[in-house]
């Protein structure tokens, strides 16, 4: 894999670098966040290692810059000492796609690192349109209606959907979610999937009908035909 690292702890990145080095990747690093954003538009990278709270432009700031301006798909991995749920949902927002609290251990880092490699589309069904009631979703177009109307989501807020939507009738825990939508496979020790569940809810949610989504109390979520 080719890495860059954008970390202004000189002692943080050089331990990370040397780490992945010996794991036979290639690492490139930035020491701030305005040479980092050069670097990840110049350069083709296998994965990006942000930190957050960084002097001039901070990780937030970069990582939003990226993924919704520039448009680049590469992942991106939040690393930062911020670690409460809100922390995490504003990373995740910005277009981060994993997100790693400090101190860490390199075993799990490199774990993240690389189960982002891998993560493709998410489930397994092939098929295009997906749906329940007067709720569809395109997988083609990203476009989600709710009775002809469409519905704006992010990007992490579709893919859940979809989770939900390609194992309908389903009860999935938070671990199924979490190992599935954002590629983790234990508990991060927050309600973000609670948080993004409700943040899916409201957009979707009719007045006129029961809710699509729905809590299995001690289970997790499912939607049902």
């Amino acid at each position: 894999m080719k890495i860059l690292i954008i970390e202004d702890e000189a002692n943080v990145s050089s331990f990370i670098k040397r780490g992945l080095e010996e794991q036979a990747h290639q690492v490139v690093q930035a020491f701030d966040g305005n040479l980092g954003l050069r670097l990840a538009v110049q350069d083709d990278y296998d994965v990006i290692i942000l930190d957050v709270i960084m002097p001039g432009m901070n990780g937030i700031e970069v990582c939003n810059l990226l993924k919704n301006e520039k448009g680049i798909s590469t992942p991106i991995l939040m690393l930062t000492a911020l670690g409460t749920t809100d922390d995490i949902v504003t990373g995740l927002e910005a277009g981060a796609d994993d997100y790693l609290a400090k101190p860490f251990k390199f075993k799990e880092l490199l774990a993240r690192l690389k189960a982002l490699i891998r993560r493709g589309s998410v489930g397994d069904s092939t098929k295009e349109i997906l749906g329940v009631r007067d709720l569809k979703l395109d997988l083609r177009s990203k476009e989600v209606r709710r009775n002809g109307k469409e519905i704006e989501l992010t990007a992490r807020e579709f893919n859940l959907l979809t989770y939900l939507l390609k194992n309908k009738n389903r009860v999935l825990s938070r671990t199924d979610i979490l190992e599935n939508v954002w590629e983790i496979g234990f508990d991060m020790g927050t309600n973000v999937v609670d948080v993004y569940i409700n943040y899916v809810r409201k957009k979707i949610k009719d007045n006129s009908s029961a809710p699509i989504i729905k809590t299995v109390i001690g289970m997790g979520y499912v939607i049902k035909e």
